[in-house]
């Protein structure tokens, strides 16, 4: 996938053409089909960026599509055990607001999953002594047992998931998927303005 090791230049397949530019390996997947009919339609376009960002977003969707089995079991959704999750791995009590930032999600769905997981008594939440609007939110025993006993499962799971692909593909698809986001994540900001 890169050029630092004698392979095609980045941005480029196999044969070292530009994904979307020109005749490459056929692909059977349902971008390739997307990518081929917009070819059809506006030839003079690259559409090289469909082919990662639309396999990105087909790949997100096919894993909500499947869900998490082990989660499942246990009655949570992903984004309840992300909650979960981060509430375990910081190992201390958060707000909601930090729960949010935690969970990349809005504050309003942090409050409706806190609602259900402390319904659930999984989370417990405290008011802070010295600003009645703040709420400081902990694991309960039962809540830090659940997150312990699902995750080797889960992680299982995903290892599962991802056996389609060899290790040596899965560790240079986290390296560009991890350089991806980090330069999205400094550089959105910019784009959105």
């Amino acid at each position: 996938m890169t050029a630092t090791n004698g392979g095609p230049t980045p941005g480029s397949d196999a044969t070292g053409a530009r994904p979307g530019t020109g005749p490459g390996p056929a692909r059977g997947d349902t971008v390739s089909a997307v990518v081929r009919q917009w070819q059809a339609v506006h030839p003079e376009l690259d559409t090289g960026p469909m082919e990662i960002i639309g396999r990105i977003n087909r790949c997100a969707a096919l894993l909500q599509q499947a869900e998490d089995a082990p989660l499942r079991r246990a009655g949570l959704s992903r984004a309840e055990f992300d909650l979960l999750g981060a509430l375990r791995r910081t190992g201390h009590e958060l707000t909601p607001g930090e729960l949010a930032r935690e969970t990349f999600s809005s504050g309003a769905a942090v409050t409706k999953r806190l609602k259900q997981l402390t319904e659930r008594g999984l989370v417990e939440r405290r008011g802070d002594t010295r600003d009645r609007r703040v709420a400081h939110v902990r694991l309960t025993d039962a809540g830090r047992g659940l997150v312990d006993g699902i995750l080797p499962d889960q992680l299982a799971y995903e290892t599962a998931v991802l056996s389609v692909l060899p290790p040596g593909d899965q560790g240079e698809l986290a390296g560009l998927l991890a350089e991806l986001l980090g330069r999205l994540e400094g550089r959105m900001g910019a784009l959105r303005a």
